[in-house]
């Protein structure tokens, strides 16, 4: 299994912090959300390669990073250097599938999200149930779904439907950005962009693809951390502990 790692935005809500350095290397506590992210994920021993999907503008600052760790590390450079630019999650996925040649199972998540449980339940999960897989967790403020990827789903987990950014959203089953495609469905990525499938989101793949086979959806059994300004950064600092034992 591969882990791809989409690390390739600018988040500019967060300048100056991030204008010369990338939000997925900025630390909380005392490791870096890149570190937290990849070391819970290679305690399930069943990634045999991560991916980091970079811009060209911080591709080293990645380089430099994967140069300190144990687990195996490619740096995939997207070629970009300015927001305006960018080619959006799903064309990044299928850039590095493209660059890399892989044909595998892949774990695809966020690199600027900070998790209080592990992603080896999840990753548990997916491999038990045999389909893609994504996560789910429930959002009772009406505003903040309407910026979401939200689901549908029936009594077995399995997603009916998902809508990204949908002005009359169905549930209350948000999406946060963690993936699970089988080898399988990875083939696939480049048929949903050809279908007119959204790019910018990750979940927008997902939003097609659930159209096409079997996907489900298990419950988040913790809190994620969305560092999306200097506000929500600060806070995070001072309230995280890390990820919950039990989980």
């Amino acid at each position: 299994m591969k882990c791809l790692i989409l690390a390739a935005g600018y988040a500019t809500r967060l300048y100056p912090l991030t204008e010369n350095f990338p939000k997925p290397l900025l630390k909380v506590v005392d490791k870096t959300i890149l570190d937290w992210l990849v070391d819970d994920i290679d305690g399930a021993k069943l990634v045999d390669e991560f991916v980091v999907i970079s811009n060209h503008k911080f591709a080293k600052h990645f380089e430099e990073w994967a140069a300190t760790k144990e687990q195996k590390i490619t740096v995939v450079d997207d070629g970009t250097s300015t927001n305006e630019t960018r080619l959006g999650a799903v064309k990044d996925i299928q850039f590095a599938i493209e660059q890399l040649g892989l044909d595998d199972d892949m774990l695809v998540i966020a690199g600027d999200n900070v998790l209080d449980f592990s992603l080896q339940k999840f990753v548990r999960y997916a491999v038990e149930k045999q389909t893609s897989c994504i996560l789910r967790y429930y959002e009772p403020e009406e505003k903040k779904l309407l910026k979401s990827g939200v689901v549908t789903i029936d009594e077995d987990d399995r997603v009916l439907r998902m809508t990204e950014k949908s002005p009359n959203p169905e549930t209350h089953w948000c999406c946060p950005p963690f993936y699970y495609y089988t080898r399988e469905d990875a083939r696939l990525v480049q048929a949903g962009i050809d279908a007119g499938c959204g790019t910018d989101a990750p979940g927008s793949y997902f939003a097609w693809l659930c159209t096409q086979v079997p996907v489900h959806a298990m419950e988040m059994p913790g809190q994620r951390y969305d560092i999306g300004d200097i506000n929500s950064y600060k806070e995070v600092q001072e309230t995280y502990h890390g990820i919950k034992k039990e989980f």
